[in-house]
């Protein structure tokens, strides 16, 4: 019976975290439109934001707002097991999705992408996983702290470039949330939308810390593994959902930067918090899915940069490395 309490307990903390993630994104993209940025920046940028905003609350709240004898284990999970998802299992899905539509007909059996663009967040998040592996072996408090400020000043400079470089057509987002029947909200509706959608975040994040902490407790597993897998199939998929009907459509570029954009994030800003917050510690547990993740951009990366474009079945391949290191436990 208290299993199931614990389950349920997940499931109202993911979907209080969903539901705030919905409400701040709708938010940023009337800030983006009313602040006349394009749909391609936003697109890369302000939504990945935002879908990368549960598993980065989840972090925060365990290592700074909660106790528990498991807060860290929690907190690592959902830095780590978000970009292993991204490259070990959402871009698969969507080369298979591409494989099977070529199949029937219904579009290309490739990928038509914006190369310069993808090349970009992919050297970005290159560097920063990198460089989050590398902190793993040096014991060093002060090296840490100069990797968690050169990893968030790398994000100011992607973002940057980012916006500097983009062009697009302008956003036409679903009506504002908290004003259906207006046409242009004002910014102080849009600012209390956002700071509302965060404050949910926030709960339902610490709401999920405590349920993984007392459930690793009593199931007397991994709170590390539970988290790496629970937390990214479930914040991941609102994200998941857009790819694969701008797949459908043949808008690859919106597709797969939504993905690339995100993983940017998710190497940079929560690695940074993780090492802020964390001695960062790393075992084998830990550092196998950020290796796993690495390698299957690299080959990304590198297929990209030599060939133009990519293959499906280079993507669909890296499914191997999830689903390998789920029956290696």
């Amino acid at each position: 019976m208290t299993i199931f309490l614990y389950l349920g307990g997940f499931l109202c903390a993911l979907l209080i975290i969903l539901w705030g993630c919905s409400v701040f994104t709708n938010a940023i993209e009337w800030l983006g439109k009313r602040t006349s940025t394009t749909e391609s920046a936003v697109g890369s940028i302000f939504a990945a934001l935002g879908t990368t905003l549960p598993e980065t609350a989840i972090p925060v709240s365990a290592f700074f707002l909660t106790t528990g004898a498991y807060k860290t284990d929690v907190g690592m999970g959902a830095i780590l097991g978000a970009p292993f998802t991204e490259s070990t299992l959402i871009l698969p899905i969507l080369a298979i999705l591409l494989l099977v539509l070529s199949r029937y007909g219904r579009r290309p059996p490739t990928f038509k992408l914006n190369v310069l663009a993808v090349r970009t967040d992919l050297r970005c998040f290159l560097l920063a996983f990198s460089l989050g592996i590398a902190c793993a072996f040096l014991p060093y408090r002060w090296l840490h702290l100069m990797g968690a400020l050169f990893l968030i000043g790398l994000y100011v400079y992607y973002v940057i470039k980012k916006l500097s470089g983009q062009s697009g057509g302008e956003l036409d987002p679903i009506p504002l949330i908290f004003a259906r029947k207006t046409k242009l909200p004002s910014y102080g509706i849009i600012l209390l939308q956002g700071v509302v959608g965060v404050t949910t975040l926030i709960l339902g994040s610490q709401l999920f810390v405590y349920v993984a902490d007392n459930l690793a407790s009593t199931l007397e597993v991994s709170p590390l593994l539970l988290t790496l897998f629970i937390a990214p199939l479930a914040t991941e998929l609102p994200e998941l959902a857009n790819s694969v009907l701008w797949v459908r459509h043949r808008k690859d570029t919106l597709a797969i930067s939504i993905i690339t954009g995100a993983m940017v994030f998710q190497g940079t800003v929560p690695v940074a918090i993780g090492l802020v917050g964390t001695d960062w510690n790393l075992d084998a547990q830990a550092l196998t899915p950020m290796v796993l993740a690495l390698l299957a951009m690299a080959v990304c990366y590198f297929h990209l940069k030599w060939y133009g474009h990519w293959r499906p079945w280079l993507l669909s391949g890296s499914a191997i490395f999830y689903f390998g290191f789920i029956f290696s436990l």
